[in-house]
Order: C-alpha cells, then sequence, then structure tokens
C-alpha cells in the first residue's frame, strides 16, 4: 500500500507519487488537463499542491502567491458531490478560508453537485481548455488555416532545411539554454505567471525520463530552436504541456506545432493545449487554430448567506 497522507494531513506531491497517483486519474478519467499528474507535478511548487487520500477519494490542495488556500475537483468513485461539501466545509471551517472554492472543475464533476442547494459553480473562461481535432492541426485545411500555412512557408523560403527529431536526454540541456533566451526576450522576471512557467518547463525537462511524456526538437543548424513535450490524456485525446521556440524566426511556433501532431498524434484525434489564463494575446493565438471545443472549467463554492 502506498503510504499516502490520511485527511485532514496532507503531503507534498513527489515523483515516488507518480504510480499511485495516475492510477487513480487513470481510473476517473479527468476532462481536464490539471489533472494529469505532469501537470500537478510541474506546477507543484508554482501552486503549492499538497494531497491526501480522504477514504476512495484523492484530494489535492494549493495555493498561488500566497492568497487562499483552494481545492481541486475530487478524484474518485462517482457521487462525490458529498466530498465537495466537505472539503469546502473543511477549507471554511478549520482552514479559516473566507470564501473556499474548489478551482477548475469540469462539467462532469460539476452536473453531480446540482442536488446540493448550497453550492455555486462559475464559469472561469480564463481557465478553459482548448481542445483541437489532430487532423486539422496538421492538413491546416482551408482558409481558416491560411495565415499558419504561409507562416510555414516563410520558414521554408527562409530556412530551407531543418531537423525534427523526437526529444531526448542529450537535447535537454539546449532546450533549457532556448528557454532562459525565451525568457530574456519576453522578461519573464516581470512577470509572475512566466516566471511559474519556466519553473514547470525546468520540472518537466530535468524530469523528462521519469515523467514519461513525449517530445520533440526541431534544429536549425544543429542547434535546438524549439521544443515541444506532451502526453496522451486517454482515450482519444493528448495534451501539449510545454512548446517553446525561439520568438525571432517566423513560422517556428506553426512549424513545431504541426510537425509534432503529424509525426507523434496523427492516431489521436483530439489535441488539447490547455488554457490561456486570460492572456489576451495568448487568447488570440489559441483562438487562431480554431478550437474544436472547449473544455468548460468552474469555480465552485459555498452559496453566501444574505
Amino acid at each position: 500500500m502506498h503510504p499516502a497522507a490520511r485527511f485532514p494531513l496532507f503531503r507534498p506531491l513527489e515523483l515516488e507519487d507518480r504510480p499511485f497517483i495516475m492510477g487513480l486519474l487513470r481510473e476517473y478519467g479527468p476532462e481536464t488537463s490539471e489533472l494529469t499528474f505532469t501537470n500537478l507535478f510541474i506546477w507543484r511548487n508554482h501552486y503549492s499542491f499538497q494531497w491526501s487520500l480522504y477514504k476512495d477519494w484523492l484530494c489535492i490542495t494549493g495555493m498561488e502567491n500566497e492568497g487562499p488556500l483552494f481545492a481541486l475537483e475530487p478524484v474518485g468513485p462517482a457521487g462525490n458531490a458529498d466530498i465537495a461539501m466537505m472539503l469546502l466545509e473543511w477549507l471554511r471551517d478549520e482552514k479559516k478560508v473566507v470564501h473556499p472554492v474548489i478551482e477548475r472543475a469540469g462539467k462532469r464533476f460539476v452536473r453531480e453537485l446540482e442536488r446540493l442547494p448550497g453550492i455555486v459553480a462559475e464559469e472561469i473562461r480564463e481557465h478553459f481548455d482548448y481542445v483541437y481535432l489532430t487532423g486539422d492541426l496538421i492538413d491546416l485545411p482551408g482558409g481558416r488555416f491560411r495565415n499558419k500555412r504561409n507562416y510555414i512557408n516563410q520558414f521554408h523560403r527562409t530556412y530551407g532545411s531543418y531537423s525534427y527529431e523526437p526529444l531526448e536526454e542529450r537535447h535537454v540541456d539546449a532546450c533549457m539554454d532556448l528557454q532562459e533566451r525565451w525568457c530574456a526576450y519576453r522578461r519573464c522576471d516581470d512577470d509572475l505567471n512566466l516566471l511559474g512557467e519556466w519553473e514547470a518547463t525546468r520540472e518537466i525537462l530535468t524530469n523528462y525520463r521519469a515523467l514519461d511524456v513525449t517530445g520533440a526538437v526541431i534544429l536549425l543548424e544543429e542547434e535546438v530552436r524549439a521544443f515541444t513535450i506532451g502526453e496522451a490524456m486517454g482515450g482519444d485525446m493528448a495534451v501539449v504541456h510545454i512548446e517553446k521556440a525561439d520568438p525571432g524566426i517566423p513560422g517556428l511556433y506553426q512549424l513545431i506545432n504541426q510537425q509534432f501532431c503529424a509525426r507523434r498524434w496523427k492516431d489521436t484525434r483530439f489535441l488539447n493545449r490547455e488554457q490561456d489564463l486570460g492572456i489576451p494575446g495568448l487568447r488570440t493565438a489559441k483562438l487562431s487554430y480554431n478550437p474544436h471545443h472547449f473544455v468548460e472549467k468552474y469555480r465552485v463554492s459555498l452559496k453566501r448567506e444574505t
């Protein structure tokens, strides 16, 4: 038996927890990109994620930038509405959170809460996952994708040949260097979200093998100029966790996205490219790829007394 903490005791998320937690997640079949072990692990420091078991349910708490403690959607058997109520009341009564919430909850989970009159679920648009037809990302068909094809053609005209390789440990240092240059260009030190993403990128690269993710790099003149990392989510869905390209090379983002889909995910129907966090430029970029649908997410809270 895994030495899990039993509620209300929590423990930090560690790499050694991966097999146990992945087993729970696989059985649950989560809808949202947050509920993959990789995402929980690489963002564990930014969000101070900790976990515990309450009977058959996996409970995860976090906080961001010294903000209030929150919970994620509990993972376990059907009928977890009572667990949600228990978590919210525990946050309020034991942890003294004034307005306790469950963040980034999926629609299936929220439907289970409908019978509870004391709970409110609010759509949070900035957390919606963008889901695309993988075939669209490969073929870039029709007028909707003309700009993407034009960018890739511009890249080919400017640079001619390039090398695409599956990401291996020998590429990790070069990917780290590219991320450092990207951060200098984007002034990560001035943006807590970008700093958090840099730390998450470092974690996924450092633990690339142990996390059993898959990735790719694009090299120009034997130098890594773009990289991407994702994994299967189960069923007919894969998720891309990280994608970075040299910002000074037009068309490179479009190229690595297309090639990663074509060479790694062509037999997977959908690709989840996660959320936009309400960042205008990121939202514009994600919408420009014409998502097939969104994975809606909600903030679940206790109804406030009037």
